[in-house]
């Protein structure tokens, strides 16, 4: 008899496009769906949002109030002036783990994926979620995946024991 492996935990993930937002066919939500079931996550939906700093916040906030244990964001995080995920989740997160975001980048650089490397992206906590902004390439969301999931349970796990 094979037991099941416990639930990581819930997770949405929140989509930055003004294109999918709008209707257009999104390529890497479904991507992080996959991946995130794959690491056990139980996934509760995917939101696709225009590039607006109050759609980003309001769609990470209702996430954080709807108790999910991760949110992980896509796009957003560079250089452009639409590009303001960054500062949208600066308003929702207590506290930033800048280590995680550092990560992020290097494993980024390492695999080759340019936008990770110059994303602006933040992780941090809100209450008891952990919250995530990927760079919107589907090399920046496999290799960040890959980067966050291990991380994301851990951090989760030690967040699950200060609520007991």
């Amino acid at each position: 008899m094979e037991l099941e492996s416990p639930m990581a935990g819930r997770a949405l993930v929140v989509i930055v496009d003004d294109r999918t937002a709008h209707g257009d066919l999104d390529s890497t939500g479904p991507l992080v769906t996959e991946l995130l079931t794959e690491a056990g996550f139980l996934v509760d939906a995917t939101v696709a949002v225009t590039a607006d700093e109050v759609e980003i916040r309001n769609a990470l906030n209702t996430a954080v109030i709807g108790g999910v244990d991760l949110v992980i964001s896509v796009g957003g995080t560079g250089v452009t002036p639409r590009d303001v995920t960054p500062e949208a989740t600066a308003d929702v997160l207590d506290r930033e783990l800048p280590g995680i975001s550092e990560a992020l980048r290097s494993s980024g650089l390492a695999a080759g994926a340019v936008d990770a490397v110059i994303s602006r992206g933040l992780v941090g906590i809100s209450g008891s979620t952990l919250v995530a902004n990927l760079a919107s390439s589907r090399a920046a969301v496999r290799d960040g995946m890959a980067t966050l999931t291990p991380l994301a349970s851990h951090v989760i796990g030690q967040l699950s024991a200060i609520d007991e």
